[in-house]
């Protein structure tokens, strides 16, 4: 399943790309921020860190349990320092369509685009 964001900034762009992650799953809207969960990661260039941070979030939403419906990133050279907010995941009130297994380098891209960034992969489900 392919996922993109677009944002001002490339971490604008990364966060819209989470966002889209969790809507392969479930409705971001009805994923409630109760809890915040830190995310570190760094790669040698944007495409490889954007595939890390959706790495990582894959990995907390599978060991928590949860589903992040809010994200902020902030992008230093080749680090990446994240936040996602959300909630454990409840099967009665999310309806998850899949389970997202992992971000993959099928159609990886980073780049500036005339209104900002891209963001944007294929993730295995």
């Amino acid at each position: 399943m392919g996922v993109r964001g677009f944002g001002q900034t490339p971490g604008a762009a990364f966060e819209q790309a989470a966002l889209a992650m969790t809507a392969v799953v479930t409705d971001p809207a009805g994923v409630e921020p109760r809890q915040a969960v830190v995310v570190e990661c760094e790669a040698p260039d944007a495409e490889l860190l954007l595939a890390e941070w959706l790495n990582a979030l894959v990995y907390e939403m599978a060991t928590r349990r949860m589903l992040f419906g809010r994200f902020a990133v902030r992008i230093e050279g080749n680090r990446l320092h994240g936040e996602a907010w959300g909630e454990r995941i409840d099967p009665a009130r999310h309806h998850p369509a899949v389970e997202v297994k992992g971000a993959t380098y099928t159609s990886l891209l980073v780049a500036p685009v005339p209104d900002g960034w891209i963001a944007q992969t294929v993730v295995d489900v």
